[in-house]
């Protein structure tokens, strides 16, 4: 059996890029059981209410939702359990520093195979107001906006 090669996309947390704004990204490991990696190669992951929280000089990922693998006995795990995280001490350290301060926090932002190894991409982050939603919201649409009216114009110097 050969083993798979790249990045195979599982979960996504598109509302963390909404609420937070992202200082900065960290890719690392994470301790799953066998059940929970048949169900995540099945595709099925939820990231939404997710968070990264240092107890002990360890990272656990809290409130992650794998559901339970459908062909799984006994063994099965429970959904949101809490998973360690693998990262290095140094890293650990310096996010444990910086989510203390006021307003930070550790938000999971992607859950992917990469080289058949299970990865999620989490990030320090530290939250939005109500009006920088609204403000990024704004500069969103005006960039689609600008994209469509230029379309229009090409497609019409075509015609």
């Amino acid at each position: 059996m050969a083993k798979e090669k790249g990045r195979k996309l599982i979960a996504q947390n598109k509302k963390a890029r909404h609420d937070y704004h992202v200082l900065d990204t960290y890719e690392c490991g994470l301790v799953l059981t066998g059940t929970e990696v048949k169900s995540l190669r099945q595709g099925r992951a939820s990231l939404v209410d997710g968070f990264v929280q240092i107890d002990g000089n360890e990272a656990w990922l809290h409130n992650v939702h794998v559901p339970e693998y459908s062909q799984g006995t006994w063994t099965n795990h429970s959904a949101r359990r809490k998973r360690k995280l693998l990262l290095h001490r140094a890293e650990i350290d310096k996010l444990e520093s910086k989510s203390q301060e006021t307003g930070h926090t550790i938000v999971p932002l992607s859950l992917y195979f990469k080289d058949g190894r299970a990865k999620v991409e989490i990030a320090l982050a530290r939250g939005k107001k109500e009006y920088d939603k609204r403000q990024t919201l704004r500069e969103k649409q005006d960039r689609r906006e600008a994209e469509r009216v230029i379309s229009a114009v090409r497609r019409r110097q075509r015609a």
